[in-house]
């Protein structure tokens, strides 16, 4: 009873339904794409992750201290640790890059660094700052906050470096990722490539059409049609004679098929890479569209890498420095892109005021220092507003 009920059912909805339709399962799984698509499986959505990881890991980060001449660098053995070799097994390069790519992609916004310190002479040291890889990392909420459960044991956030990105209203002390705002992008760009894909192997577009007088025995067999080809459209001599063909039996056209412009792909593709992009803050040149432009190069440089920088360094500063005069700093004005030409007018221009020293200026053009640039110089007609009148020359 229970069959032959569900035949009834398929039966009666086959008869109440006015078409039917046939598709060809290989090729409808070629144009449909479905499933679940991963944020790091999306190709622009990891050209702009691993842009700005790379680039954030590229900066040195200084150890400054206030004094009352201004900030100072110092050069010690927790400078040393943070941008030479923070981890075990890792160079800072690899160290920063893990956790930038952690807070935007894999953490869903959150990145964890376990400090492991020594005791030395009295004092404590930070001896390892082991990256939290996200595969073994467990956020769990309670109503006191969260815990953090790592290779199945539980720590108190307190106890770790949390790097944070976009935080979440709703929990002010974690982040949030970008999966929910670019999950329909991703899947578009997804579809556009599988669609492409299928439309550019597709054998089936003929580029001549011959229609002939069906009324004629020819047309009704294979070997009569080839026979009509082979008596009027055959070609000779590499086809340098012309086709002699009957008015009314034969005529032929020729077909344009559909491009990737006529689908319309390309424009929808570029308009989800500057979805991507502008979701990420990157400029669109970096995904394809648009060509390169150094203003706007430098102004993603001030905005989003320097507001990731600073939310690293304000933790980095806040777990593991206690004097109140030092903090760390990320140098990100060696990110920006700036001509030669340029470099050297301002500095050249900088060391004639008494800006800045000789080798100063040979350091930001990549050149060894010499001796005798280390003192401050000036021109001699640069004098004190209140000085004008004791010049020499008024003098005499």
């Amino acid at each position: 009873m229970a069959k032959k009920s569900i035949f009834d059912r398929f039966r009666k909805r086959a008869n109440n339904n006015a078409l039917v339709g046939l598709v060809d399962m290989d090729s409808w799984r070629e144009i449909l794409c479905t499933g679940y698509t991963r944020l790091i499986d999306s190709p622009e959505v990891r050209v702009c992750v691993d842009l700005i990881a790379d680039l954030v890991s590229n900066m040195t980060i200084y150890l400054m201290e206030n004094t009352e001449q201004g900030d100072k660098r110092i050069i010690d053995g927790l400078s040393r640790k943070i941008d030479i070799n923070p981890a075990k097994g890792m160079t800072k390069k690899t160290w920063m890059y893990n956790i930038v790519h952690s807070m935007l992609l894999e953490g869903d916004g959150n990145a964890f660094v376990l400090p492991k310190y020594q005791r030395r002479d009295g004092a404590e040291y930070v001896a390892d700052l082991e990256f939290m890889s996200p595969a073994y990392t467990t956020i769990i909420r309670n109503t006191d906050g969260f815990t953090v459960s790592y290779k199945g044991r539980q720590y108190n956030p307190a106890d770790l470096l949390h790097f944070v990105q976009s935080p979440d209203p709703s929990y002010p002390t974690l982040g949030r990722g970008y999966r929910i705002n670019l999950k329909t992008v991703a899947d578009n760009l997804k579809q556009a490539d599988a669609t492409k894909s299928a439309f550019m192997s597709d054998k089936w577009r003929p580029s001549v059409i011959i229609s002939v007088n069906g009324m004629t025995e020819e047309m009704s067999s294979d070997s009569g049609r080839d026979k009509i080809l082979n008596k009027y459209i055959s070609e000779t001599n590499g086809g340098s004679k012309p086709w002699v063909i009957p008015d009314e039996l034969v005529k032929v056209d020729q077909v344009k098929p559909l491009s990737l412009k006529d689908l319309a792909l390309n424009e929808a593709t570029e308009i989800d890479k500057k979805t991507v992009a502008s979701v990420f803050g990157v400029p669109p040149f970096f995904v394809g569209v648009g060509e390169f432009k150094r203003d706007e190069y430098n102004t993603f440089i001030q905005t989003k890498i320097l507001s990731i920088a600073m939310s690293i360094q304000q933790e980095l500063t806040n777990k593991l420095i206690i004097s109140p005069d030092r903090y760390f700093k990320f140098n990100y004005m060696s990110l920006m892109s700036y001509s030669l030409e340029t470099l050297a007018n301002v500095y050249g221009s900088w060391h004639d005021k008494g800006i800045v020293t000789g080798n100063e200026a040979r350091d930001v053009l990549n050149m060894s220092p010499k001796d005798g640039l280390d003192d401050l110089v000036i021109l001699e007609n640069y004098i004190p507003a209140d000085k004008v009148g004791e010049q020499a020359k008024l003098n005499e």
